[in-house]
């Protein structure tokens, strides 16, 4: 078969390896590092080519995920920020203890949990992974159970899709926002990279980034723009009324892109441009931050009620 699911052992991490023999184009994930995305390779003009912007080893990872920026991470069960890392729920109050960036919880409470492969799938068009892990209430400030299933499935023509389940073990009704944190790279700085992203309008951010419930149109880079010196730490609704793929970022000097096509379980955009600028956070989200306060696309789930949210990344080659 052209696809293939290897397991291996590198810089401290165990990994899973999906690949696409014909085309050389690889995927890897570390399920014990909150079943991130470490890598996304093609081979283009003769060198092989990461572009998600990775941790150097398992050490790095534990020691820096925090202060590296959630790089890849799963955000579940919220993203972003809570604000006072406080919300009410069912007429009962709840505190944040796992992160907090000053006063507010931020990246949810997955991102550095053990998933356990419960399946892989080959084809003749595709090589898949399934990644489960069971959240048992362990943070006080979600003392909710779930199930969290990502699933990865890599194709021809270097299309990569990832699928999160999440399914309500509780006995009651319990909150869900789910979102992932990739950072993307072409090895350089993002400065002179064209991006694009059809969004309808920019969620209004509070001095301590938590949204205001304003809002305002936004259509700056609804074209291919330089980013240049543009910083971004926003939020942006997703107008699914253009075709996809809904995001793009382009070099073009080295005559590549990435393509981001989420479905509408993710109608929310948030991006962010670290200082070093060598890589840019486009993250996928199903409802905006502080969503456990303001509500703004929040899911709540039922008992043994699933909710499923999917996007797809693709590299694309330019003639």
């Amino acid at each position: 078969m052209s696809f293939t699911v290897d397991n291996t052992i590198e810089d401290g991490f165990a990994k899973i390896v999906l690949k696409d023999t014909i085309s050389d184009t690889a995927v890897e994930v570390i399920p014990s590092c909150g079943a991130i995305l470490h890598a996304f390779t093609i081979v283009h003009n003769g060198e092989r080519m990461n572009v998600i912007d990775h941790y150097d080893d398992a050490n790095d990872f534990a020691q820096n995920v925090s202060s590296k920026g959630f790089k890849s991470c799963k955000l579940s069960p919220f993203a972003c920020r809570i604000k006072n890392a406080s919300y009410v729920f069912a007429d009962q109050g709840y505190s944040i203890k796992k992160f907090l960036l000053g006063k507010s919880a931020l990246h949810g409470l997955l991102y550095d949990a053990s998933f356990e492969m419960i399946n892989k799938h080959i084809s003749d068009d595709h090589a898949g992974v399934s990644l489960l892990y069971q959240y048992k209430g362990t943070d006080e400030g979600y003392p909710f159970h779930y199930d969290c299933i990502i699933t990865y499935l890599l194709q021809a023509n270097s299309l990569l899709t990832i699928s999160t389940d999440i399914i309500n073990k509780d006995e009651n009704a319990i909150p869900i926002q789910d979102g992932w944190h990739p950072y993307f790279t072409f090895n350089g700085k993002i400065d002179d990279l064209l991006l694009e992203f059809q969004s309808k309008e920019k969620m209004l951010f509070d001095s301590d980034m938590i949204p205001t419930g304003e809002k305002k149109v936004y259509e700056e880079f609804g074209s291919l723009k330089k980013i240049g010196d543009t910083k971004f730490d926003d939020c942006f609704s997703v107008n699914f009324a253009e075709c996809q793929p809904l995001c793009v970022l382009r070099d073009k000097e080295k005559k590549i892109q990435i393509e981001i096509r989420p479905d509408k379980t993710y109608p929310y955009l948030q991006i962010y441009t670290p200082d070093h600028r060598k890589s840019i956070a486009i993250e996928n989200l199903s409802a905006i931050p502080d969503t456990f306060n303001n509500g703004i696309g929040l899911k709540i789930l039922q008992p043994k009620e699933k909710a499923n949210f999917t996007t797809s990344y693709k590299i694309t080659p330019l003639t």
